[in-house]
């Protein structure tokens, strides 16, 4: 799956964006989409799980009640709605793909395919 991350830019705290990862493949609604986010020096942080018909999600506590993960099978395409952003959002987020259960949405070397990451920079 290749996976393809957009909608990253320059916000100040409080505002808002949308994510969306995307791809070509058929296949897509089989997998585990999962958002990650890193910012240099640090390893991958989960942000946010969507099952694969979009009804078992999971997030981080850093953002639960902020961010919001969707799915649209039909558009081969994972969203992911960020509200009352703040400067420590700031990072790379990246999307991936996997067949992890539930409990482990969380752990990055369970997924497969990595999208390549959009930029968030968040201003104070």
């Amino acid at each position: 799956v290749q996976l393809q991350a957009s909608g990253g830019g320059l916000v100040q705290a409080g505002g808002s964006l949308r994510l969306s990862c995307a791809a070509p493949e058929s296949t897509f609604s089989t997998y585990v989409i999962s958002w990650f986010r890193q910012v240099p020096g640090k390893g991958r942080e989960f942000v946010a799980g969507s099952g694969r018909r979009g009804a078992n999600t999971k997030y981080s506590d850093s953002v639960k009640g902020r961010f919001f993960i969707s799915r649209d099978n039909l558009k081969n395409t994972v969203f992911l709605q960020m509200n009352g952003l703040k400067p420590e959002d700031t990072a790379v987020y990246s999307c991936a793909a996997g067949r992890p259960v539930y409990s482990a949405y969380d752990q990055a070397e369970i997924y497969y395919h990595w999208g390549q990451g959009t930029q968030v920079t968040v201003s104070s």
